[in-house]
């Protein structure tokens, strides 16, 4: 006993610290997803721009990486994911400086698509690195670590930046979130031998009877867990890039009180992350997705009705955040299942990179939808697309559970 508690305290230690950096950097890859949002209205006022071409920005932003992040995996797999990982937190640092040096809107669209190549690496880096260094029995804390990390990371950059924009203007803003992102990469250098994954590639599980390397494009579960994240992301993608403005015009409240809604939902979201951590290892993770999601579904209906009173607004976009955040770990579990048990760990990259490039079309397709529909004053008609996407979400989440049990 006295030899193995030394071991087993290193080991929590070791773990520990991989789960801290790998969530660090995944939150300033969610940082750099509200750096633009929170700026449109000035955006719009300095290159005249309407709601849906101020949205296109991230619409190429979140294009960029979508296809990227189904190419990065290939990329993680074959060079490991802490090498991918540098390069993606360099890009998003010096799309930065890009956002502050635009003189045009074509300019702004170039920086978007630099931060859109920087952000494509995270999921299947991170989720690599995590299933190959984290200690088992500690996953489903790592994943709830990560999504929390990423749920921080979006609720203080709105906070982050208009408070350096209202002061310094939105160029100074988008400099000081280049800052965050340069900090980010000088701690993964610091600690790159603890993050170094790529020699566990070459002893990674063979896959379980299927091969080829695009095997897993043959497979119904990985095609459903990527139409799973691209419902429920363009679910948020709405809110992430009009929830502000939305709820202003629809409850009549001032635009701060707006922004505090959805920094109520992110913050929510962070806090069911949390808490979805200490159930995400106890099996039927379909099911516990689903209610999760049907909670928050609720939520939404009720704000599309019109029903809550004006002071609601704020408490029910957080029990909707809550509702969403609580099913991530669970969600992230469900598809390391999947993927393991067809294609074993070799795949990890390749299977993560592809299923999460989902969030990033259903996050560039939001704006492209839901902008036309507030340039046209139809606020309610956005928070029911909403409620109908979460709905549809329900669905494949279950599908996805069938299908794995199977």
């Amino acid at each position: 006993m006295s030899a193995a508690s030394p071991a087993a305290a290193a080991s929590l230690r070791q773990d520990a610290a991989i789960i801290s950096l790998v969530g660090f950097a995944h939150g300033t890859s969610h940082f750099f997803h509200f750096v633009i949002p929170p700026l449109f209205v000035m955006l719009m006022r300095e290159f005249g721009l309407s709601f849906t071409q101020v949205g296109a920005v991230m619409s190429v932003f979140f294009v960029v990486s979508g296809v990227g992040q189904a190419l990065a995996g290939f990329a993680v797999d074959r060079f490991g994911g802490m090498r991918v990982l540098c390069g993606g937190v360099g890009l998003l640092a010096l799309s930065g400086l890009a956002y502050a040096s635009a003189g045009s809107y074509p300019m702004l669209l170039a920086a978007a698509a630099v931060a859109g190549l920087g952000n494509c690496v995270f999921h299947p880096a991170d989720y690599t690195i995590m299933n190959r260094r984290v200690s088992q029995p500690r996953l489903g804390h790592a994943f709830s670590v990560h999504g929390l990390s990423g749920s921080l990371g979006w609720a203080a950059a709105p906070v982050f930046v208009l408070a350096i924009a209202q002061v310094h203007g939105w160029r100074a803003a988008c400099v000081g979130a280049s800052i965050v992102g340069f900090v980010a990469l000088g701690l993964l250098v610091a600690n790159r031998r603890l993050l170094q994954d790529v020699s566990r590639v070459h002893h990674a599980d063979a896959p379980a009877g299927r091969e080829g390397f695009f095997a897993f494009l043959g497979s119904g579960v990985v095609w459903m867990c990527f139409l799973f994240f691209f419902l429920s992301v363009m679910a948020f993608g709405a809110l992430q890039n009009f929830a502000p403005p939305l709820l202003a015009s629809s409850y009549g409240i001032s635009f701060t009180v707006a922004t505090s809604a959805l920094t109520a939902y992110l913050i929510g979201s962070a806090a069911g992350v949390g808490t979805g951590g200490f159930f995400a290892a106890r099996g039927d993770e379909g099911r516990r997705v689903a209610l999760s999601l049907a909670a928050a579904a609720l939520c939404a209906v009720a704000l599309a009705s019109a029903w809550p009173p004006a002071w609601s607004v704020v408490p029910v976009m957080g029990a909707m955040g809550f509702g969403v955040g609580f099913a991530g770990p669970s969600r992230d579990m469900l598809v390391r299942r999947a993927a393991t048990t067809a294609f074993g760990t070799r795949a990890f990259g390749r299977v993560y990179g592809f299923v999460y490039s989902g969030i990033d079309a259903g996050l560039a397709l939001a704006p492209l939808v839901f902008g036309p529909l507030m340039d046209a004053g139809r606020f309610t008609q956005v928070l029911w697309g909403v409620a109908a996407l979460q709905g549809l979400a329900i669905a494949t989440a279950l599908a996805v559970g069938g299908r794995a049990r199977r």
